[in-house]
């Protein structure tokens, strides 16, 4: 029963992850850009799929429905509005970034706005769903932007460390500073899990302090903690080392985990929220 109502959201479960993504992936994109000496080549193929997943999320927002019967989750119409055209601009500026990229120049200034734009579409997206009020919708934005920053980034962090294969004599800085940045995301995760649960956070949280941990959907919510933020860490912390000793056909590897275990984090914690109505 339960399962199935983490199901029934699946739309919108497929809109967070889509959309995380993109913006996080290309958040990624113009970190390595300022901060490394990064290839060319590697910003212009992620600036690519960051747009390729932000179309996939601009089409799947045209079939969103509401939450399913049974969630706390309700939404806000007026701000579905400008969500989908907000992802649209998005993909436009990820595209003409990486045409600049790939034709020598700096591609700073589009990218720069694009990762606002990608921004100001998460930050709708949690108006529409921030069912409680501000604070309530404060901390749904600050769930999906992180959330973002983990999904989108570990698989920018792979592919980089593709990229080693073909650029051999690329330095370790870019692939170190990238699993680094990633690994301070997750430990952001795991002190958010922490003070969401400990304090009762969502419009479903009820029964006290981490009640999530031991009621109905206790099952799910551990999956979240040890499967998508524990074990992530732990393997981003290995990546780094990994990195730094120029192991790098074993810091992608190790990356590769990352992708489908914080992948799966992403998806517990969006069908936590909109199936449940609890922040984890």
């Amino acid at each position: 029963m339960l399962a199935s109502q983490i199901a029934s959201n699946l739309s919108l479960i497929n809109w967070t992850v889509l959309a995380g993504l993109a913006v996080g992936s290309f958040a990624f994109v113009l970190l390595t850009r300022l901060r490394t000496p990064v290839t060319r080549g590697y910003l212009a193929f992620t600036a690519l799929c960051a747009a390729g997943f932000g179309f996939l999320a601009w089409l799947s927002d045209d079939g969103l429905a509401p939450a399913a019967t049974g969630s706390p989750v309700v939404a806000n119409v007026l701000f579905d509005g400008p969500r989908r055209p907000l992802m649209g601009l998005f993909v436009v500026l990820a595209l003409v970034t990486m045409v600049a990229v790939a034709r020598g120049r700096p591609g700073v200034r589009p990218a720069l706005a694009g990762l606002a734009i990608g921004v100001a579409s998460l930050v709708c997206g949690a108006l529409a769903w921030g069912t409680g009020g501000a604070m309530a919708t404060l901390m749904l934005g600050v769930q999906l932007l992180v959330l973002a920053a983990a999904t989108g980034g570990v698989f920018a962090a792979m592919i980089l460390g593709h990229w080693y294969l073909v650029t051999p004599r690329l330095p370790e800085a870019p692939l170190v500073l990238a699993s680094r940045v990633l690994l301070g995301v997750i430990a952001l995760q795991i002190a958010l899990f922490a003070v969401w649960v400990g304090v009762g956070v969502g419009p479903g949280a009820s029964g006290g302090p981490f009640a999530a941990l031991v009621g109905p959907w206790a099952l799910f919510v551990w999956l979240r903690l040890l499967v998508g933020l524990v074990f992530p860490l732990i393997v981003s912390w290995a990546a780094v080392q990994t990195a730094r000793s120029r192991s790098m056909e074993s810091a992608t590897g190790l990356l590769y985990i990352n992708v489908g275990t914080i992948a799966a984090g992403t998806i517990l914690a969006a069908g936590l929220y909109f199936g449940a109505g609890l922040l984890v």
